[in-house]
């Protein structure tokens, strides 16, 4: 090699290096951004009243009262909480995971009479405003089917398809595998059901495990269904459960901000479990080859 070529090979090199950090600066930079208001809340929960008001605040607490989190328990029903959260949860995410695998290899595999049309209906929806819809069905659900303090209006729903974006999801994926595959199995003798739950879903369980997600936090956060659907207080969740506690503290924020930590903790860590399929199968949705 010349020393021309060597010279830009390390001044190449060099350039590349320096990107990287810079890179990496800024990377660091909107991580701290995002997790700040994540760690001021866990901070705040481990001060008392006093410190939390005291100007100029601190970043740390003096005294880190860990007890702040058994006096929360106390008073809030977090396990009761979190107990009536998975009743809606757990079905939810089975059905709709499985139902909008159904969809999806239906639209993606099969062929039918009116599957463009209701394609285009079904992704269609997803433009609708869920405030449009929110009326309708709580008048169809409450005076239509009489079910008032229910759970399963939240849960039913999820039985029928699992959402416009996750049967689209789950189809792109879907369409992303090659088709001799099937082929290849029908030949063998497999029938329809056959070819998805032996092919194809072990193939796309990335997606099934970004959609289980993406109906995990939904229902997760979804303060406004439950407050309307749910009345009684044995029936709250942990949002309705973490709305109403909030009303009774007021200004107490130590123990707000504790049971807002212990709230959103279960959350973390179901996503830290996906974490590996759901950055997968997002990546990987619509490219696989």
């Amino acid at each position: 090699m010349s020393e021309a070529a060597y010279g830009r090979l390390r001044s190449r090199k060099r350039k590349e290096l320096w990107i990287n950090i810079i890179t990496f600066v800024v990377v660091v930079f909107f991580a701290v951004l995002v997790l700040f208001p994540i760690w001021w809340i866990f901070r705040t929960s481990l001060m008392t009243n006093a410190e939390i008001y005291r100007y100029p605040p601190s970043l740390l607490p003096e005294n880190w009262l860990f007890s702040n989190y058994e006096r929360t328990l106390k008073v809030f029903q977090f396990w009761k909480y979190l107990w009536n959260t998975m009743i809606i949860i757990v079905p939810s995410c089975l059905a709709g995971t499985f139902t909008a695998t159904l969809c999806g290899y239906a639209f993606a595999r099969l062929r039918f009479r009116g599957k463009k049309l209701i394609w285009s209906l079904c992704i269609g929806s997803m433009l609708l405003p869920a405030m449009v819809t929110l009326i309708p069905l709580y008048i169809g659900w409450t005076r239509g089917l009489g079910l008032h303090d229910s759970y399963l209006p939240l849960i039913l729903p999820y039985f029928c398809g699992g959402g416009a974006f996750n049967i689209f999801l789950i189809r792109q994926f879907m369409m992303s595998i090659p088709r001799e595959l099937d082929q290849a199995a029908t030949i063998d003798g497999a029938g329809y059901f056959r070819i998805l739950f032996s092919i194809l879903m072990p193939a796309i369980r990335p997606a099934m495990i970004v959609v289980a997600l993406f109906i995990f936090i939904g229902l997760w956060n979804d303060l406004l269904q439950q407050m309307i659907y749910i009345n009684s207080s044995e029936k709250y969740t942990i949002a309705l459960g973490l709305t109403n506690f909030r009303g009774q503290l007021k200004s107490d924020w130590s123990l707000t901000m504790a049971a807002t930590c212990l709230s959103f903790a279960p959350g973390v860590l179901f996503y830290m479990i996906g974490q590996k399929y759901f950055v997968e199968g997002i990546t990987l949705t619509g490219l696989k080859n």
